[in-house]
């Protein structure tokens, strides 16, 4: 099972690379919704997660094109960003076809839990209780 990992803070997709493989999923990654959509076409992924405030083309834009090619993927969101001027950017995420959202800072076990709701249960053992590196938001 392949996870595409669309961020632009290097020390998330590290973070999330890194727990992903640990649960046993492949995972390709790109910095940038630009190149996410580049990736999807290329590797086609299983499941998408999305950071929502990015250089280049934000997460919501890139959503937006994903439903647009592809309806039926699988796409979980999250941001650290939250609400600027009255907008909660994941909820809007939801709106407009994200699969599940979640809020940075989570846990492995928040991470794991929304990739078994849409349908992509882990294949290996984790540990729980881990949460994204400080800073990594």
């Amino acid at each position: 099972m392949k996870i595409l990992v669309i961020d632009d803070d290097h020390l998330v997709r590290y973070a999330l690379s890194k727990i992903l493989l640990g649960a046993g999923y492949e995972v390709v990654t790109a910095s940038d919704g630009k190149r996410g959509m580049a990736v999807l076409r290329a590797e086609h992924p299983d499941v998408v997660i999305t950071d929502i405030i990015m250089p280049e083309q934000e997460g919501i834009d890139t959503i937006i094109q994903i439903r647009r090619e592809r309806p039926a993927a699988k796409i979980i969101a999250i941001s650290g960003g939250g609400r600027i001027r009255n907008i909660d950017f994941l909820e809007m995420a939801q709106s407009l076809g994200a699969s599940d959202v979640l809020a940075k800072p989570f846990e492995v076990d928040d991470l794991l839990s929304c990739l078994i709701r849409v349908g992509l249960p882990p294949t290996a053992d984790t540990a729980s209780g881990a949460e994204l590196p400080e800073g990594a938001q």
